[in-house]
């Protein structure tokens, strides 16, 4: 991915320094945890307030703090999550004028350890998230590690895809997509709700896939080999796949992201049209046109 050189954005907050936040203590979850939540938004935010009351009436507390010390590597990570989120930037201000609005630039807290956001506490081990209560994404930079070691979905590309996945989120959060899935908590059985929940997540992928083509067009960025990093971090993180290697049995019914095959299908499906019109996983037509069988 041609990166270096280009513009970084100034919408990214720094708490690297500030250590783990009160009652963000997970314990011995870690990657189970991390598989669970990958690459989440749509209302992971009541998860997260649950979580975080949990922790605290537990009386969990943050360890001694280490001093912070950056490595070389690290502040080059940092200078490309910046330069990503100023890519999607220009992409979806674009985008924003073109339906005749306005875009509101999210911000980006790159944390270490844990976090606390309008949406409650977080660990790492959550994986990157969107919080719509403050219109923010957060990322523990140690993710990339794991999303590299622990799902063999390497390459910078694919890091940047986790990053345009969660701009997606807040693109829904501000076009009243989002809106559809909260205003159906309740009023749907379990499975009907976590059926909206894959639409809302391919949708947040197909907005990713727009991303990369958008800004390809505004200045050549793709090398060879990228799509296919992108697309195999989706196929990695399917529901069906992180099912699977979680040992347990695949369970559709309680699938909240998509299989492999539809996220890389959505994911697709946005880089070869670039069209925001084309995205819209709540038309039934759209959907299943679009679906793997």
């Amino acid at each position: 991915m041609r990166w270096k050189g280009r513009r970084q954005s100034g919408n990214v907050e720094d708490r690297r320094a500030q250590g783990p936040s009160r009652g963000a203590a997970i314990g011995g979850l870690g990657i189970v945890l991390l598989l669970a939540g990958l690459f989440i938004g749509g209302d992971f935010g009541k998860f997260l307030s649950d979580m975080g009351q949990a922790q605290m009436q537990g009386g969990g507390t943050s360890g001694p703090s280490t001093p912070f010390e950056a490595t070389p590597e690290e502040e080059e990570l940092v200078a490309f999550v910046k330069t990503v989120l100023a890519t999607t930037e220009d992409v979806w201000n674009a985008e924003f004028r073109k339906l005749g609005k306005a875009y509101k630039e999210p911000k980006l807290v790159v944390f270490r350890g844990s976090v606390k956001s309008a949406c409650g506490v977080a660990g790492a081990q959550v994986g990157p998230f969107y919080c719509p209560g403050d219109h923010q994404i957060y990322i523990d930079l140690s993710f990339y590690k794991t999303l590299r070691d622990e799902l063999g979905a390497g390459g910078d590309f694919a890091q940047a895809y986790v990053i345009a996945h969660e701009v997606g989120h807040h693109v829904q959060n501000l076009l009243g997509d989002s809106e559809r899935l909260h205003q159906s908590r309740g009023r749907v059985s379990q499975s009907e709700y976590n059926a909206l929940s894959v639409r809302l997540e391919l949708q947040a992928d197909f907005y990713a896939g727009l991303w990369a083509h958008q800004a390809e067009r505004l200045g050549p960025m793709l090398e060879s080999g990228d799509l296919e990093e992108a697309l195999n971090a989706a196929q990695r993180i399917g529901d069906d796949a992180l099912q699977r290697r979680g040992g347990g049995s695949v369970r559709p019914d309680s699938f909240t992201h998509g299989t492999s095959a539809q996220r890389k299908a959505w994911f697709e499906h946005g880089f070869r049209t670039g069209d925001v019109s084309a995205g819209d996983t709540f038309n039934d037509r759209i959907y299943n046109q679009v679906n793997p069988r």
